[in-house]
C-alpha cells in the first residue's frame, strides 16, 4: 500500500468514527456513570471489535460474515440486552453512593466486553469494514507488512477518536460533587445507555 492509501483509510476510519453512533454513545455513558479508565477499558473492547472486522476484510472472511448474519442479530440483542442491564444498574444507584456508580461495569474487564460485544453488533462497523473498506484498499494486495500498518493505523486511530469523548464526559462526571447532580447525572447516563441499548436492537445499517 501506498502512504496515500494509509492516509485515505485513515481519514475515513476517522470520520466513520467519529459521527456518533452505538459505541460512541455507550462510551459517554460508561465514563459517565464509571469513570474515565472504565471508558478506556470499554474504548479498548471497542477497538478489538474493529481490528476483528479488519482481519476478517483482509484474510477474506466476508463472504463468511455475511452468511453468519443471524448470528449477528443474537449479538446485537445480547449486546442490547446487556446495555438495559448497565442502564437499570446506574438508574438504581443514582444518589445512594458519594460517587457516580456504575456497579459491576467498574471493572475493566467487564468495560472490555461491553465495548468488544457492541462493536461486534454495530451495523455501521460491519459496513465500515466488509463494504466501504474494499473501495478503499485493494484487499487482494495487502501484504503481511500491510496488515500490521493498518492494525496499528486503526488502533491509533480510534485512540484519539475515542479518547476526547471519554475524558470529556469523565471530567463532566468529576466535576459535579453535589448529591443532586450525582443523582441527576447517573439517571442521565442510565437513559443514554437505555437509548444506545435501543439503538443497538433497532438498527440495521
Amino acid at each position: 500500500m501506498t502512504l496515500a492509501g494509509f492516509l485515505t483509510y485513515a481519514l475515513a476510519l476517522g470520520v466513520a468514527a467519529a459521527v456518533p453512533g452505538p459505541g460512541v454513545v455507550a462510551l459517554i455513558a460508561r465514563a459517565l456513570g464509571s469513570g474515565f479508565r472504565a471508558a478506556m477499558a470499554f474504548s479498548a473492547g471497542l477497538i478489538l471489535g474493529d481490528l476483528t472486522f479488519l482481519s476478517a476484510a483482509v484474510f477474506g472472511l466476508a463472504l463468511i460474515a455475511e452468511t453468519l448474519g443471524e448470528v449477528f442479530i443474537v449479538v446485537r440483542l445480547c449486546a442490547g440486552l446487556y446495555l438495559t442491564y448497565l442502564a437499570v444498574r446506574l438508574w438504581r444507584s443514582a444518589g445512594q453512593t458519594d460517587r457516580v456508580e456504575g456497579g459491576p461495569a467498574d471493572r475493566p474487564l467487564a468495560s472490555f466486553v461491553a465495548g468488544l460485544t457492541i462493536t461486534l453488533a454495530n451495523p455501521k462497523t460491519i459496513v465500515f469494514y466488509l463494504a466501504v473498506l474494499p473501495t478503499l484498499v485493494d484487499l487482494r494486495a495487502v501484504t503481511p507488512g500491510d496488515y500490521a500498518s493498518l492494525v496499528g493505523l486503526t488502533a491509533s486511530v480510534l485512540v484519539l477518536v475515542m479518547t476526547p469523548y471519554a475524558a470529556l464526559a469523565a471530567r463532566a462526571r468529576d466535576s459535579l460533587r453535589k448529591p443532586r447532580f450525582r443523582t441527576r447525572l447517573n439517571r442521565s447516563a442510565a437513559a443514554i445507555m437505555a437509548g444506545a441499548a435501543i439503538w443497538t436492537v433497532a438498527r440495521r445499517a
